[in-house]
């Protein structure tokens, strides 16, 4: 018998996690579990599949050796349920436990699905749901903030967070005088300019290579390659891997971190969401180290900050938004685009150079940096009019460090603007220019970038003013558009026609599914 069954998630793998503070190793019993709905809502890249079950056994392991009594299930495991509600009720029932614990959910539907089992249980059993403290921001102080705004920003969010956690603060005014560095952080990289030294890689062990042929027999088919295999899947793995950014890579990460090499698809990213996501390693004391590191002398302030923004700033800002949008949030569509997700993102044919490297290094690695994400494929499907709900699927499914709560403001929001505004202020759109200046892709494309029109314009060219002109009703009154469509407006009549026939005709082509 034990007093209460406690689940850990996936991406709950911290020991600081608050179930865990508040629990009784005696009496109390661990409940974790590798289940197929959520191996398959969507269909998850291999490597990021590979990455949870791994970092959850041995997370486990480390629980036992702690003293904790842990119930673990494997996929493989003849009476597992696959359902997290289903293994946790089978549990606390199996070890007569009069109650369960759990931190609540990143995500709406596993949070609805726990509500659902806690409903079911009634009076019959004490059900305890803990907030998910291992936020930098609680989601009441977000709330607060957020409360009798019109618009919902995140530079006026992140400087909250820099004055509550003191971070690259002087007194009471930003280091450096200033609260962001974007300006200095757009460098264009060409050929083998930085020399980047890449993530830390890890050779795969007992339990992981276990983890791998599981994964290999039960997910034969997903998009993506398991192999070769380098994640960390622990703490002290993760923890060398923040060592090794610090040390090798963030003194350049803000000068280059928006820039995109063909043969390079790391460049001075740090490639440590996945364990922040995961619960591998903590949000702040990660803000810290890269602090540290500017006061050291080791990093310039541009590059402290830049990555500083991307945790303290859009993470926590993400999750906010995610949460007081609801659950409906991912199905918005105020644009109203419905075209199908086309097969290139899915490594069909593709004459666009930019496509495929970003779609080639995705299926790679189950990564992409930001800019790749938001420029080139999200770009694309924006310009394209990909209903944003096959785009939002697609990143949740191919990224490891992708959960609801965090892609789904960055996709449905920022990158396909269908929530109408919440995230950004204005769409995300680029011609064929923006990419060729800080990447080399268009180099060697089937596709001429500085062609306007005909059958070897870059289709960014083309669908970029076709996208502008077929929503000017919405952002013709973007005082951040304005000059766009006085550009537009100065063209001459025949060549602005020409240029939304050709871009019609692209769109005719995809939807025939051509190879574009």
């Amino acid at each position: 018998m034990v007093s209460r069954a406690i689940l850990i998630l996936g991406d709950q793998l911290s020991p600081d996690l608050d179930a865990l503070r508040d629990a009784d190793k005696d009496r109390d019993l661990i409940v974790m579990a590798e289940v197929r709905a959520e191996a398959t809502y969507v269909g998850h890249h291999p490597k990021k599949i590979a990455f949870l079950f791994a970092a959850m056994r041995k997370f486990a392991r480390r629980l036992e050796a702690d003293g904790w009594q842990v119930a673990y299930t494997r996929l493989d495991d003849p009476e597992n349920t696959h359902a997290i509600p289903d293994e946790l009720a089978r549990r606390a029932a199996d070890h007569g436990a009069d109650g369960a614990v759990v931190t609540e959910p990143g995500e709406w539907r596993l949070r609805q699905a726990l509500d659902a089992l806690h409903e079911s249980y009634g009076s019959h059993m004490e059900f305890i749901c803990n907030s998910d403290t291992r936020f930098i921001a609680s989601k009441d102080e977000f709330k607060d903030w957020a409360a009798g705004r019109k618009q919902l920003r995140m530079e006026y969010f992140y400087r909250e967070m820099r004055r509550k956690t003191g971070l690259l603060m002087d007194g009471d005014k930003p280091a450096g005088g200033q609260w962001n560095f974007d300006h200095d952080n757009r460098k264009p990289l060409k050929g083998n300019d930085l020399f980047a030294s890449g993530p830390l890689r890890f050779d795969p062990d007992d339990t992981v290579a276990e983890v791998l042929a599981l994964v290999e027999r039960e997910f034969p088919s997903n998009f993506g390659d398991l192999r070769p295999f380098w994640f960390a899947t622990d703490h002290d793995q993760a923890q060398a891997s923040l060592d090794h950014f610090i040390a090798q890579r963030l003194e350049t990460f803000g000068d280059y971190q928006d820039a995109m090499l063909r043969d390079d698809g790391f460049l001075s990213h740090a490639v440590l969401g996945l364990y922040i996501n995961a619960g591998l390693l903590d949000p702040l004391k990660v803000c810290q180290a890269a602090e540290t590191a500017w006061k050291n002398g080791q990093a310039p302030i541009n590059a402290a900050e830049g990555f500083i923004r991307q945790i303290l700033g859009w993470r926590e800002f993400g999750r906010g938004v995610y949460d007081i949008e609801g659950p409906d949030y991912t199905s918005r569509n105020v644009l109203e685009h419905k075209r199908k997700l086309p097969d290139m993102y899915w490594g069909g044919d593709t004459q666009m150079a930019c496509m495929s490297a970003a779609v080639s290094q995705t299926r790679a690695e189950a990564y992409a940096h930001h800019i790749q994400r938001l420029m080139v494929t999200g770009n694309f499907a924006l310009l394209a009019g990909i209903d944003p709900h096959q785009i939002h699927e697609w990143y949740l499914a191919v990224y490891a460090d992708a959960y609801e709560w965090v892609e789904a403001p960055n996709v449905i929001g920022m990158s396909q603007f269908a929530d109408g505004g919440v995230v950004g202020s204005k769409p995300y759109v680029s011609s064929g220019a923006y990419i060729n200046r800080m990447s080399d892709y268009c180099k060697g494309c089937a596709y001429a970038v500085t062609a306007k029109t005909g059958d070897k314009a870059c289709p960014f060219n083309l669908l970029y003013w076709h996208f502008l002109i077929r929503h000017r009703d919405r952002f013709g009154g973007n005082p951040r558009m304005a000059q766009m469509y006085r550009t537009w407006d100065r063209m001459d009549e025949t060549h602005r026609a020409t240029v939304l026939r050709d871009a019609g005709r692209l769109l005719e082509r995809l939807d025939a599914g051509e190879t574009v």
